[in-house]
């Protein structure tokens, strides 16, 4: 016959952690705890309380369990766009040479060769796929911020026009969401008209990646690529081009209003020998949902990071926000609303060979009616009256 024997169940669970230096006060002690009592299944729910627990006095603020689902996939929906935007490319790049290497080698072989003759895609249209356009993912991406797209005009869908978008922001939340998806309702604001938005030509040269993207209607910001759906007869092409572009997301302060458009003449020139209507865009919030470390004109770091600009094409700025599960800190953005606003379309008359004083001239008018949409439409979303726009 064995020996008897007894389960010990503890009455109570006591619970270590660290007193951080700001709320020690006058208790002094490096060390705090306190008692959890018994459960049916005290594991998950005393790990749970033993993370925030240490969260608070880490100063980490963690998500409560019982978040919506909706709210789940909204965050779900915009994590996989900021993995797109930030690891989807090398990831794409390293699955490509990674099955040369194995059994599935003639997999990127035969892409390979499918990328040699479809090469100059991108340059003339890119391959929009409606399905992928309108997915219900992008829905939940427009209401976790949430995004909202405000027409203040009616625009002609037997012109072409190019949308200048401002400010850049960080990773251009605003214009992806409204111009390359159906989520905002642009399709029903603006009936006729197909957008393209430009993006740095350097994610085209990317395997797989560039036909991922190529499907949401981003073509490289290239003038050949920009001109193509300029030059369709029969308009309703609208091209958007983050005016700023790169260097403006080193600028991307919350609170901020600074606009590289000063010695920005390019697409003004493009407008003018195509006859293309111009449309100034403002979005309200856009440098709202990152913070970055600050890197004020004339510092160390701003000056490494306009040189890394300058050898990659791509800036880096070190933004952060909130993470999955917490929202204290991580790359994840700031649920803050983002309102873009299209303003008033400036009419251009075909000119292939502009003056110095008429590109002057258009550009100058270009400046004011995009200061004149801010002006009218800042109170509407929390910009302080006497913040106005600071053209760089």
């Amino acid at each position: 016959m064995g020996l008897p024997f007894q389960v010990y169940r503890p009455t109570c669970y006591t619970v270590i952690l660290p007193i951080s230096a700001s709320n020690r006060g006058e208790r002094g002690g490096l060390w705090t705890y306190f008692t959890l009592p018994p459960s049916s299944s005290p594991l998950p729910s005393a790990h749970w309380c033993c993370l925030c627990a240490l969260g608070e006095n880490m100063k980490v603020k963690f998500a409560p369990l019982d978040v919506p689902v909706h709210r789940r996939l909204q965050t779900a929906a915009v994590l996989q766009w900021v993995f797109s935007f930030l690891g989807l490319a090398p990831s794409c790049i390293f699955l490509f040479f990674y099955l040369l290497f194995t059994r599935f080698w003639l997999i990127s072989v035969l892409y390979a060769v499918w990328w040699f003759f479809d090469y100059d895609t991108p340059l003339r249209g890119g391959r929009r796929v409606p399905f992928m356009c309108g997915s219900k993912l992008w829905d939940y991406m427009r209401d976790y911020f949430p995004i909202k797209l405000v027409k203040t005009a009616d625009l002609d869908p037997r012109q072409n026009y190019i949308f200048g978008f401002h400010p850049h922001g960080v990773l251009v939340a605003g214009a992806f969401t409204n111009f390359c998806t159906y989520a905002t309702g642009f399709r029903q604001l603006f009936p006729g008209l197909t957008t393209y938005l430009l993006l740095l030509p350097l994610w085209f040269r990317a395997p797989f990646f560039r036909d991922y993207i190529m499907c949401a209607g981003l073509i490289p910001s290239s003038k050949e690529s920009a001109s193509y759906p300029l030059c369709q007869r029969g308009g309703g092409n609208a091209v958007v081009i983050a005016v700023g572009g790169a260097p403006e997301a080193l600028d991307a302060h919350p609170g901020t209003y600074n606009v590289m458009l000063a010695k920005k003449k390019g697409f003004i020139k493009m407008a003018m020998e195509h006859g293309a209507h111009l449309v100034p865009v403002f979005s309200f919030g856009e440098n709202e949902v990152f913070d970055q470390v600050k890197n004020t004109r004339g510092t160390w770091l701003r000056w490494t990071q306009e040189r890394l600009q300058n050898i990659m094409g791509v800036s880096l700025p070190l933004f952060h926000a909130r993470g999955i599960f917490q929202y204290s800190f991580g790359l994840m953005p700031y649920r803050k609303p983002i309102n873009t606003v299209v303003g008033r379309p400036i009419r251009v008359d075909r000119n292939e060979k502009p003056t110095a004083e008429e590109l002057d001239a258009l550009h100058q008018l270009y400046m004011d009616e995009l200061s004149n949409l801010f002006e009218e439409h800042k109170e509407n979303y929390g910009v302080d009256k006497d913040k106005h726009l600071i053209f760089v």
